[in-house]
Formats: C-alpha cells, structure tokens, sequence
C-alpha cells in the first residue's frame, strides 16, 4: 500500500487529498505540497475506509480530537459507545480509544466498524494489558508483544497511533537528575519507563524505531509521536526533560519523512499562558512545521470540574500559535472517567477554542461564519442564528426553555431589546 505522503511526493493527486481541499476551501496543490513537506496529515486508513476525512497541519482548520475508552473500575462497553456517537455528534474531527478494561478487542472492532471519523489508539496500553495478563506484570512485556500489537492495531483499520518513542534511557536520567513536581503523567510514558528502568534496556520504539516505520509504511499508518514527559504540573512546564524529548521527536519525525510515512508531534499538557507560544515556536523550530497536537495545554491546576475551561483557554492561545490539532479535555479530568454529558462539553469547549483561533490565522470561512451570526442577529432571524451556532441543538434548547413575550426578541432584553429599538426608528428616515 502506498502512502499519502508519497503519492503527493510523485504528484498523484489522490481522491482523499482532493476532498481535504474542498472541505477547507484551499487549492488542491496546497494540500500535496504539505503533504510532500509533512506540514499536512491526512489519517486515513484504506483498510478500514471512513466516510469523514480530515486533514490536519498549516492553513487548515484547527481540528478537534475526543478521547474514549474503558478502564478496569469502568469496563462497560455500550456507554463507550454512546461517548463516540455523541463526540461525533458535537462536532469532533477524530476520536482515540484508550481502553484498559474490559473486552478492549471487541470494543476497537466496533469502533472501526461503525464510526465516520479517523480513529486512534496508543497500542502500549493494549501490549501493557496482555503483558500483565500473561507475564504478571508490564515489565515482563517482550519488545515483540508491542509491535505485534501495533501491527494488530494497523490491521484492523486504525489511522493513526501515539507512540512514546522519543523518551530515551538518556531523557530518563535527565528526568531523574532535574526533578520534578509530577515526574511522569503520561500513563503510556510510565509503562515505558518502568520497563526501561526494571530491563535496564532502551525504550523499543525508539531502538526499533526502523521497525515501526515500515508498519506504518505499510498501512500508511499516521503515527503520533507522544510526549512522554509532557508537563503534569505548570511548575514542570518547559523543563530540560520536556525539551530534550521534543529534540529526539524532531529527530525521529524526519526519518519517518525519509521513509515516506506521515508523522504528527504531540504537546505538553499543563503550561502558563505566558509560556504556551514559546512552546508552539519551539515545537515548530524542532520538529521542521510538523503537525501539532497538543493536549490543552491546561493553563492552571487548580480547576478539577471545569478542566475543560482551563484547557480551551490553553488550546485557542495554542492555536493561535500554530498548534494544528487539539486533543479535548473534559470537565472529569483528573477526577473520574468522563460520562456521555463530559465528552460532550469537552468537545464544544475544543471547538470554540479552535474556531477562534482560526480565525485570527486567516482560515478560509472562519471569519465568514462568524459574519453570517451577525448578520442573522441583527435581522433577528432566530432560526439562522441557531443554525450557525457552534452546537445547534444547544442553542435550539435554551431558547426554547425560555420563550420571550415579544416576537423577535428574547428574554434576556425582551422589549428594551438594542436592535429593536435602533430598528425602529431608523425605519422611521
């Protein structure tokens, strides 16, 4: 199977690279050349064929991505899928099943076989799973299990996969010497670590790295270069460790070009404001304007139960930057695994971050959206106005909820309405 970036690469126009173009307004020409220059992803598994696809990177929109998934405490399949409908539903670009309990298999088949959006998974928690099943413990994993699992992933129809593979032995002992609040909080980076440290052995994504790009090859398989040693704490943002591993990610991101496989860098999760642009320059410094994915970042850690307030904050400064792609953070962040009624306020709150991030970047009918509300307001067209909105059936509830007295207004100003008013007598000239 040939990939995206190859083709564009040759200067084969193929049909997933024409609907990206017509869906964001821009040349098909555009969208080869970041193609062929790894500035554009298009996640698209052919084995598994999606009716949405969605190109991410430069010039494009700002997509949204929403995590699902079981654990051991949760392990109910059904709601996770009642989560995807509704993520899709809200608007969500992508969805990632990280699934840690229960018939995770089954869970991913159904997943593939019923969704319209690009899927994606982190197969270390699959491989750390069995390994424990089988061995007693993560640390037991043979190096075989992971890329058996990532192939297995490939196969069935996954379009793109996190991958911690630039936190290197070196990146751990640094770690170690500097110190930090959080130490580590990405769990596939802890699994890694562990295994490292208890083998004394290299991180085997980074040491078979060739390996894992000629799966990916295959498959065409977007990988999703993770940051193990994202940020948990705003007093870890930004530190030697973090760096260190977006220097290898930048490293590891080129020899995926050279291998003809699509790559995105992922980013760090709690940052101050003031730091997130510097981090946005960094990462696209580094990693050659690769695609960026970037969890939140989360702007204080002080907002359990309305995490996905701090993380918009976070995500439209992030956007703005130049992050590409925004992974939601859903109000149970932190605190449990997230309900229907979560990922759907996760979702929304990610698009209103990257919608007015689009907007200050010049993407095309960003700004022209936003003009059409206005338009629709002040003409007072109720039915346009909750059309435009950003989640229509949101907006069609709390109106109805609330029926104004007079025709045309609301209940907010009913007949001391603004427009209504200023209407009325420049009727009157």
């Amino acid at each position: 199977m040939t990939t995206q970036i190859k083709q564009a690469r040759a200067g084969h126009l193929t049909s997933e690279m024409e609907k990206v173009a017509q869906e964001e307004r821009v040349s098909p020409s555009a969208i080869m050349e970041g193609l062929a220059h790894g500035t554009i992803v298009i996640p698209y598994n052919r084995i598994q064929p999606k009716s949405c696809i969605c190109g991410i990177g430069t010039g494009l929109r700002t997509k949204v991505n929403a995590n699902i998934g079981t654990s051991k405490d949760d392990p109910d399949l059904d709601r996770e899928l009642e989560k995807l409908d509704v993520a899709i539903e809200a608007g969500a670009d992508a969805v990632m099943d990280l699934s840690t309990g229960g018939d995770i298999k089954l869970l991913l088949k159904k997943i593939l076989h019923t969704t319209s959006v690009p899927i994606g998974t982190v197969p270390i928690y699959q491989a750390a799973i069995e390994s424990i099943e089988k061995f007693g413990a993560v640390v037991k994993m043979p190096k075989e299990n992971l890329f058996q699992v990532i192939e297995e992933h490939a196969k069935q129809g996954v379009d793109f996969i996190t991958i911690h593979a630039g936190l290197t032995m070196e990146a751990v002992q640094r770690l170690k010497k500097q110190g930090r609040l959080m130490d580590i909080v990405s769990r596939g980076g802890a699994f890694l670590v562990s295994w490292m440290i208890h083998n004394q052995r290299e991180n085997p994504l980074y040491e078979y790295f060739d390996q894992l790009l000629d799966i990916a090859q295959r498959y065409d398989l977007t990988l999703s270069l993770g940051d193990g040693l994202r940020p948990g704490a705003l007093a870890d943002a930004t530190d030697r460790a973090q760096i260190q591993e977006l220097i290898i990610l930048g490293e590891l991101a080129e020899r995926a070009w050279e291998a003809d496989v699509q790559v995105m860098i992922e980013g760090p999760g709690h940052v101050p404001m003031d730091q997130i642009k510097t981090n946005m320059i960094l990462q696209k410094r580094l990693c050659k304007n690769a695609p960026f994915y970037v969890l939140g970042p989360l702007v204080t850690d002080i907002a359990p139960g309305y995490d996905h307030i701090s993380s918009a904050i976070g995500a439209a400064i992030a956007a703005q930057a130049g992050a590409d792609f925004i992974c939601y953070v859903t109000p149970s962040e932190h605190l449990r695994l997230p309900t229907a009624d979560d990922v759907r306020e996760g979702v929304i709150a990610a698009r209103i971050a990257g919608h007015a991030a689009d907007i200050t970047k010049g993407v095309p009918a960003a700004l022209e959206r936003d003009k059409q509300m206005s338009i629709a307001r002040k003409a007072q067209d109720w039915d346009a106005q909750i059309q435009l909105a950003i989640h229509p059936k949101t907006a069609e509830k709390l109106r109805k909820t609330s029926p104004p007295l007079e025709n045309g207004t609301c209940t907010m100003c009913g007949e001391f309405c603004a427009i209504s008013i200023v209407k009325k007598f420049f009727d009157r000239q």
